[in-house]
């Protein structure tokens, strides 16, 4: 087994009818943007009404027909918000989280302290968070799982990972192993894929990758790091 191989994400997830939810950060393969996407699933009725809308630079998922809601608690949050030279990216409202904990001096994963894995038995889904920091045309990120400790949901166990920045390596955390009942949630370290240098590219590979029943929407920035300015796409299969 190579512990150093750099997968291609879309061959990571083509079989597999049920990640969740995930998210991706890295360089791209030219060393020129920093990238990040975060993409939902949904079994439930109620999951699949949503869609991605983008207010002031930020990421929202939001209903696709209101009407429907049923229950708006674990499915409406901020998903991308910028604090200073941060970006944040997460499954739920800790996105909020860190936010407010930066504004208060605290750093990424004591921020992350205060909250622990989705109150859904019996699956209790993970949270899952990220976070780009920039400095000198450059960056670091972090990553984060906030999961179960048992089946019965009686604690939490938290994972933190930080990384450098290397040209064409990301890193790739989602919320579930597969399918199931109750769902298994995520093991082990984030997995290493491979970066390409257009949006494009990657965008469609991972879109196209993700089951067809299940996937509702993508989002994927492209940050130039020389000039900060950025580029981005979402993609949300209720239109």
């Amino acid at each position: 087994m190579n512990i150093y191989k750099i997968n291609n994400i879309a061959e990571l997830i083509k079989d597999n009818s049920y990640v969740g939810r995930g998210i991706v950060i890295g360089k791209s393969e030219n060393g020129k943007s920093a990238v990040t996407a975060y993409f939902i699933m949904g079994r439930s009725a109620n999951s699949r009404n949503r869609i991605f809308t983008e207010k002031n630079g930020e990421i929202f998922t939001e209903p696709f027909d209101a009407s429907k809601v049923e229950d708006p608690s674990l499915i409406i949050y901020a998903a991308v918000r910028a604090n200073g030279n941060n970006l944040i990216v997460t499954n739920g409202d800790q996105t909020d989280t860190i936010y407010e904990g930066l504004e208060n001096g605290l750093c990424f994963s004591k921020a992350l302290e205060s909250r622990c894995f989705e109150p859904d038995e019996p699956n209790f889904t993970p949270r899952i968070s990220g976070m780009l920091t920039f400095d000198n045309n450059d960056f670091s990120y972090q990553m984060s799982i906030l999961k179960s400790l048992d089946a019965e949901g009686s604690d939490c166990a938290r994972y933190s990972f930080s990384y450098p920045s290397k040209a064409g390596l990301g890193h790739f955390i989602h919320t579930y192993v597969c399918d199931g009942n109750p769902i298994p949630t995520f093991q082990g370290e984030p997995e290493r894929v491979m970066i390409p240098n257009c949006i494009e590219e990657f965008s469609n590979s991972l879109w196209n990758a993700l089951d067809e029943n299940n996937k509702i929407s993508l989002y994927v920035r492209y940050t130039d790091l020389e000039t900060g300015k950025y580029e981005d796409k979402i993609i949300n299969k209720n239109q």
